[in-house]
């Protein structure tokens, strides 16, 4: 599949291209809500534009546990719908992208007075196989003690019963994210990150488009449009705010914290989906050089722009790991890194925060601008379709325009060029490394570019032969970042470091090596003043330390 240049080195003429057309459509915030809804409306044959105030995936999009799952747990909330429709979606995303999309089987530890029994389990995970239409070997199995210790033989030994044994699939939010947006713009998609949209424009007393600014230079900029959707997340109500439109039902923000440790601290043989004291239940996800384990569930109501893991966070969480795995005795000072961030759920009265259901909902206000909230991240194809469809009505009704149905699940999403299935990602992993051994490069290392960039990792290889460095590692990380400002709209470090790549949550080490090369190449490629470079310096410092250190006299 073809990539279309996307970059911010030419930034003023994207922002005098969106002011001088009409569009169909503006979508305002560029998370995987977002980056669906442009997918499916400009594949519709709709003139889309979308803008993110700050960069693709920044707010919830990069945030989440990771997985494409089916929500099991929604079972136990008799949610049926929403375990069907999640449950289904997790292999037609898999297929759109196999290289992102990863298999993973999680295992369901049975302890003594847990949450889950034996019998029920066994139920209910048939119920998840049926709703969700699994098939082959992805069906559950009910494991005996002995096999689930196999398994995974940090599980403890006194206490267990046995285990449940289901599919699941493992992502990265944010690259899921990006390439949605990057293959909306092979259908005409346009899309600007750093772009805040402070206001609606009116026609008749209709939303005729937004106001904007561009948070890079302070420039205000007008997109004229037919219809507006707001995909904003934990930012929906300021915007119906805005409009003027804030009644009925409104978001509920909780807060949901990942701690990450060093594999070596946390050697899981296998995802385990455990048990923890306050009758929750919590994961823990072996990934490359760590293991992650998540996730908190609280109310929260602070600045949605600087949502962090506080030591109350990363307590409770190391507390629950150390009570499932008797023999690891984790503490703070093993925490490498960690990320924090809101799921927008819609409020219902008296309910607790994991009480809250996670389906979405729309809403149209009577000036027409259109807001989508909730939802989970497996979702977010069906989300993007409810949506357009609602736009496609309109389109008929008011413009006689009639748009095709949505065709997204047959859509492959940027980076899947050929892999029909897993086997074929396999396969182009152990390619890639055969490519790259020869430079000293690990599996690792493979495995990393095509689970990042699928088949974008020849771009990736091709820039690094361009590039004149000793440094393997600095050499590879400057070709990736050649690929990310040329065609992922990379504006700064923070972009590349934490959404483009996931350094600074999956191989923190690495940031504090690739730092000043990369700075330096920044400097290069954006020309910007030696002031700008310490302002990124800085910031990278900061978010090293906020999202690491966790000692008492810090926090």
């Amino acid at each position: 599949m073809k990539n279309i240049k996307f970059t911010n080195l030419k930034r003023h003429k994207i922002i005098e291209n969106l002011e001088s057309e009409e569009f169909d459509l503006v979508v305002i915030g560029g998370g995987i809500t977002g980056g669906g809804i442009a997918l499916d409306a400009a594949s519709r044959g709709l003139k889309v534009a979308l803008l993110e105030k700050g960069d693709f995936a920044s707010g919830t999009s990069s945030k989440s546990t990771k997985l494409i799952h089916g929500g099991l747990r929604y079972l136990k909330q008799f949610d049926f719908w929403l375990v069907k429709e999640v449950g289904s979606e997790r292999a037609i995303v898999h297929k759109l992208a196999p290289h992102l999309v990863l298999p993973e089987k999680m295992l369901l530890p049975l302890i003594e007075n847990g949450s889950y029994g034996k019998w029920l389990t066994s139920i209910g995970l048939k119920v998840y196989d049926i709703l969700a239409q699994v098939t082959g070997d992805d069906k559950r199995k009910m494991l005996e003690k002995k096999e689930a210790m196999k398994l995974e033989p940090l599980l403890p030994k006194k206490i267990l019963n046995g285990a449940g044994y289901y599919a699941e699939y493992r992502t990265d939010d944010a690259r899921l994210t990006i390439e949605n947006i990057k293959t909306s713009l092979l259908f005409g998609a346009q899309a600007l990150n750093y772009a805040r949209v402070n206001n609606f424009i009116y026609k008749d007393e209709k939303v005729a488009g937004v106001k904007a600014t561009d948070e890079t230079t302070g420039q205000e900029f007008i997109i004229k449009a037919k219809y507006v959707i707001s995909a904003a997340g934990p930012w929906v109500d300021e915007l119906r705010s805005l409009n003027n439109s804030k009644k009925g039902k409104q978001l509920h923000l909780t807060k949901g914290v990942h701690l990450v440790f060093p594999y070596e601290k946390l050697p899981v043989k296998q995802s385990c989906y455990f048990d923890i004291p306050d009758g929750r239940m919590m994961f823990a996800i072996p990934r490359g050089k760590i293991t992650y384990v998540g996730t908190t569930d609280t109310n929260y109501n602070s600045d949605k722009d600087n949502v962090r893991t506080d030591l109350a966070d990363a307590i409770y969480l190391i507390s629950a790991v150390n009570n499932m795995f008797p023999s690891i005795n984790l503490e703070l000072e093993d925490i490498i890194s960690s990320w924090a961030g809101l799921r927008p759920l819609i409020h219902e009265e008296g309910k607790s925060a994991s009480e809250l259901s996670r389906k979405d909902e729309i809403f149209v206000s009577d000036t027409g601008l259109i807001s989508i909230a909730g939802g989970k991240l497996t979702g977010y194809r069906k989300m993007a379709e409810r949506v357009v469809d609602r736009i496609a009505k309109k389109m008929e009704e008011e413009h006689d325009t009639e748009l095709k149905e949505c065709f997204t699940e047959k859509i492959f999403l940027c980076g899947n060029d050929d892999f029909k299935k897993f086997k074929h990602v396999k396969k182009y992993i152990s390619e890639v490394y055969d490519k790259i051994k020869g430079g000293k490069f690990t599996e690792y290392d493979a495995w990393f570019l095509v689970t990042n960039y699928g088949k974008q990792t020849e771009k990736i290889l091709n820039n690094y032969a361009k590039i004149d460095e000793k440094d393997k590692y600095v050499r590879l990380a400057k070709a990736e970042l050649a690929f990310g400002i040329d065609y992922e709209m990379v504006q700064n470090p923070m972009d590349f470091f934490i959404r483009r790549t996931g350094r600074l949550y999956f191989d923190i080490d690495s940031v504090r090596t690739l730092m000043e090369p990369i700075l330096k190449e920044f400097q290069n490629k954006f020309k910007v003043p030696d002031t700008k470079i310490e302002e990124w310096r800085t910031i990278l410092n900061a978010e090293l330390k906020e999202h690491s250190d966790f000692s008492l006299e810090r926090r």
